[in-house]
């Protein structure tokens, strides 16, 4: 295996639309070897061939964050999704760059292995983000196509901490509010409701 570098944006090759893969030979699978190799190593969670220029349709996805257990599709397409999920995503070909983005909830592919057997795999939240992702980087195309602009490291904290603020008034404003005692239409010891002007 060996770490291969990965393109940066801008580079034509990441706007191209790669060819199927027919061939599931050796040379396949020391493409895969050394794109999880160089995925593990960038500490990133998926990377797809022509990011490492090799315009083959074939993918890496990340899907256990504990055990950093990669799945790989090779010729991929999406069967099915589910739902809608605006979260902040980034790209080893656009280094220190984050955007807010909308992806399905949930996503369903189909995909050959490296022997070129087919199979299906299911993934929600960020795993099916990651699919949709790698996918669309070998029809050419990025992430930043999908969001109005790019935030630093340093933006994507502050406005994290600014919505966990904001979050956190809200449910302290909800909690008084229910602890507060009803005082309009109070009922009187007799059993009967005060109106307004009336002792």
């Amino acid at each position: 295996m060996a770490i291969r570098t990965i393109l940066r944006d801008g580079d034509p090759v990441l706007k191209k639309r790669c060819h199927p893969v027919t061939r599931f030979d050796r040379r396949l699978g020391d493409l895969l070897d050394d794109m999880k190799e160089t995925l593990g190593q960038a500490h990133g969670l998926g990377l797809a061939a022509p990011q490492v220029g090799i315009l083959r349709r074939a993918v890496v996805v990340v899907t256990d964050l504990d055990s950093n257990e990669m799945l790989e599709l090779v010729n991929p397409e999406i069967l099915d999704a589910e739902g809608e999920e605006t979260g902040w995503e980034g790209c080893l070909s656009v280094p220190g760059l984050w955007g807010l983005v909308t992806r399905p909830a949930w996503v369903r592919v189909r995909a050959q292995d490296r022997n070129g057997d087919w199979f299906e795999a299911e993934g929600e939240g960020v795993t099916a983000r990651c699919f949709c992702h790698e996918l669309a980087h070998l029809d050419g195309h990025l992430y930043t196509e999908l969001c109005d602009r790019l935030y630093t490291p340093e933006e994507v904290d502050r406005m994290e901490a600014e919505a966990e603020a904001a979050e956190a008034a809200e449910a302290e404003a909800a909690a008084q509010a229910a602890a507060e005692p009803e005082t309009e239409g109070a009922a009187r010891p007799d059993g009967q409701a005060e109106e307004d002007g009336q002792p």
